[in-house]
């Protein structure tokens, strides 16, 4: 007893405590590996989980688990203020910030099925805000029927989403997205009851719900409906001829198209002109193996065009986890699935690697001293960012630190497990030989100590640790705080710790009672800039 007592006393007196032990004096938590870190407040969680969501769970939690987790800390916020959760819902789904809107729909349907009535009204009346898509309105149908019955309210909401979007809009969103999740827009025109706000409204609900009455020869005199008379068109088309016309002249997207007819370079040329960025990027991979996009054509020139382009990424809220998806499977060659192959042409994986940085809007140097530690442990290569195969938390991280090493003039990169090496990663080298070099570290266990450590002991001057983790530490013989603490005692300068969350759990190595700590997560396209304006003492 009494030596237990003073083993306490001596690690109060000199700062250390093993990482599998609480600090005493804190409230830290067991993490999921064992180890101890700070519990994150509902509020952090609630953001985690927005940007980055549970798909695939975690290499501790499975998806089941971490969603269950995840749905209980944004309940526990409804509670606590249900119009702030709204808030937060409708600023990261409308500025583009997550991968994917799936959090922000399920969430908003839990605002929308367990708040107060405050926090109800705000839910239904935000839906246009949310669900941009038709794609977006069936995945908030599904987790509505899961939550709550089909009450008037909701009826409603879904209602004003169809009365609300222009003629011409509505066409283009029911003909791309007609399906999903078990939902069609027949189901949900038979519930909500949409009034029609004009004769073409009148008649897309006729086509939604009935069909096309007859597809004759001539164009519908309503011009917002000619892209619906072209669409049932194409399915008549007996050449490539007529569905080029058609594409051109109509505007036809992909889904639009006959499958027999999208093996021609000459439809998808068609389609390039007027297809969406982020369609674009998907179908890179497509328009490459059936010879459209090659060193030298025209297309190619058009697709690298359109990703140099910031105001068109920004403006389509094209995140850069989708183009660093696009540009991981496009470099390879080769499909995750399946047995498809290409050739990739190099100045389309140059336009990807640009784009990449682009998509997180212009950055200013802080002229700080930066260290960029990557946690590459165990945990950090079992799973996957957003679901995306063969993204996991430990290349992503690498991904996003390029983001300031890109910017910044005096960076140290670091990747660590239980043991510390030094990244030589240049600005100028493309991001799929990044993830490359960093997927093949050695794993171990996890020390998120080792950065400030190795400061100190190398006597480094930094202004700014990062370290890119899932915050689930345990090896180490002092804790990241402690070890962060003695570093500004021995170097005499105030160095500040940004830790980015890489999995929406519950735990954070930054101690919320230290100014001079920041928690941000991983893949916010905010994230960058709030560093930047933290480092700058800006927030």
């Amino acid at each position: 007893m009494t030596n237990t007592l003073t083993q306490i006393a001596s690690r109060l007196k000199q700062g250390v405590t093993p990482q599998a032990l609480p600090i005493p004096g804190t409230n830290q938590i067991e993490n999921s590996a064992g180890g101890y870190s700070f519990p994150v407040n509902d509020w952090t969680r609630l953001h985690r989980f927005l940007i980055l969501g549970t798909e695939g769970g975690s290499y501790y939690a499975t998806e089941q688990k971490l969603s269950a987790d995840n749905a209980n800390g944004v309940m526990n916020c409804i509670q606590n203020d249900g119009p702030r959760v709204v808030r937060e819902i409708v600023a990261i789904s409308k500025a583009g910030r997550a991968p994917k809107n799936d959090q922000a729909l399920f969430a908003l349907a839990l605002c929308a099925s367990l708040g107060d009535n405050e926090t109800r009204k705000l839910a239904l009346d935000a839906l246009p805000e949310v669900a941009r898509t038709g794609t977006h309105l069936f995945h908030f149908a599904a987790f509505c029927e899961g939550a709550r019955g089909w009450g008037r309210g909701l009826r409603r909401a879904v209602g004003r989403w169809y009365e609300t979007m222009d003629a011409d809009k509505l066409a283009y969103q029911a003909l791309k997205y007609q399906a999903r999740d078990g939902w069609s827009h027949r189901d949900l025109l038979r519930l909500a009851h949409p009034k029609p706000q004009s004769e073409a409204h009148g008649i897309l609900y006729h086509w939604m719900t009935q069909g096309w009455p007859s597809v004759g020869d001539q164009p519908h005199d309503v011009e917002s409906l000619r892209q619906i008379w072209a669409f049932e068109r194409a399915k008549r088309a007996e050449n490539e001829s007529e569905i080029v016309s058609l594409i051109r002249e109509y505007k036809l997207p992909r889904e639009g198209i006959p499958t027999q007819f999208l093996t021609s370079p000459k439809v998808w040329e068609a389609l390039l002109e007027d297809m969406p960025i982020a369609a674009m990027v998907r179908n890179l991979a497509t328009m490459t193996k059936i010879g459209l996009l090659t060193r030298t054509s025209d297309s190619t020139k058009r697709v690298v065009s359109m990703l140099s382009d910031g105001n068109r990424i920004r403006r389509a809220r094209l995140h850069p986890i989708a183009i660093l998806s696009a540009l991981t499977t496009y470099s390879s060659g080769k499909g995750v699935r399946g047995n498809a192959t290409w050739n990739p042409v190099p100045s389309v994986i140059d336009a990807l690697d640009s784009a990449f940085y682009t998509a997180f809007g212009s950055i200013e140097p802080t002229g700080k001293r930066w260290n960029l530690a990557l946690d590459v442990s165990g945990s950090m290569g079992a799973y996957q960012i957003a679901g995306v195969a063969g993204l996991t938390p430990r290349v992503a991280s690498a991904a996003m630190a390029m983001v300031t090493n890109a910017v910044e003039d005096d960076v140290q990169m670091l990747a660590f497990s239980h043991e510390l090496r030094t990244l030589n990663l240049s600005r100028k080298q493309r991001l799929d030989d990044v993830l490359k070099a960093v997927d093949n570290i050695p794993m171990g266990a996890t020390d998120c100590a080792l950065p400030m450590l190795w400061a100190a002991k190398t006597k480094a001057q930094v202004d700014v640790f990062v370290i890119y983790t899932d915050n689930e530490t345990w090896y180490g013989q002092v804790h990241p705080v402690e070890a962060l603490r003695r570093y500004r005692e021995e170097s005499g300068l105030a160095a500040k710790l940004i830790v980015v969350g890489m999995v929406a759990n519950k735990f954070s190595i930054a101690d919320p009672n230290d100014a001079g700590m920041l928690d941000v997560v991983g893949f916010d396209t905010a994230a960058p800039q709030l560093m930047s304006d933290f480092s700058l003492n800006n927030m």
